[in-house]
């Protein structure tokens, strides 16, 4: 008599063990999921915000390769004109330059190019020929990059989480297995792995971020 009482309380200790890591299991595995998704919506956004930078890069790139060539022209039909010696028409292209060209023109003129071999061929090849849709364009770049590297931070951040419901998931299935065993070792056994996989997700899932509802 004294047995099966005692046999009956270490069967409803291991029901009541069984409950409670299912009811925490369900909980975590609740709380992975919904991590998952919002880490999801902010690498979406990151994701989002990425293309739009790099789409003013672009814009900027272009930009600055646009005056790139209208500064490759006027100067062509300047060195034309002066290798023609033909101070009116040259003095009508250089009076055309554009104002981030002409440092660059003036500083390579003070090298004597056309008796100096060893100064820069062209302006364009000089530290004064500097476009500020360039810089634009290096600098929304970098910045792409940043948020590009944020992206690739939420993927790996809500793949953790979704590992996480994996493993929240398996903790599940041992202690829904325990309660259809026989056998009391077996239970325990079952019991004893899902609570160690159980409490090793949620050492692990606690060093996670936090996305929080904004």
């Amino acid at each position: 008599m004294a047995d099966g009482e005692a046999g009956g309380r270490r069967a409803k200790r291991l029901e009541l063990a069984a409950t409670i890591l299912l009811a925490m299991a369900a909980v975590a595995t609740a709380w992975s999921s919904y991590q998952a998704t919002r880490w999801n919506g902010e690498q979406a956004r990151a994701a989002s915000q990425t293309n739009g930078i790099r789409i003013d890069a672009a814009r900027s790139q272009s930009e600055a390769e646009a005056q790139t060539e209208v500064d490759i022209a006027t100067y062509i039909q300047w060195i034309d004109a002066n290798a023609h010696e033909d101070e009116d028409l040259a003095d009508f292209y250089e009076a055309r330059f554009r104002p981030e060209f002409q440092p660059a023109f003036d500083a390579w003129l003070v090298t004597d190019p056309f008796a100096d071999p060893d100064a820069p061929p062209t302006p364009f090849v000089l530290p004064e020929y500097r476009l500020a849709a360039q810089v634009q364009a290096d600098r929304l770049d970098r910045q792409a990059e940043v948020s590009a590297a944020t992206v690739r931070r939420d993927i790996v951040r809500a793949s953790n989480y979704v590992l996480g419901v994996v493993l929240f998931a398996v903790a599940l299935f041992f202690a829904g297995i325990s309660t259809k065993l026989d056998s009391e070792r077996l239970r325990q056994a079952m019991l004893v792995v899902g609570y160690a996989v159980f409490l090793g997700s949620v050492a692990w899932i606690a060093t996670f971020p936090i996305s929080f509802v904004t």
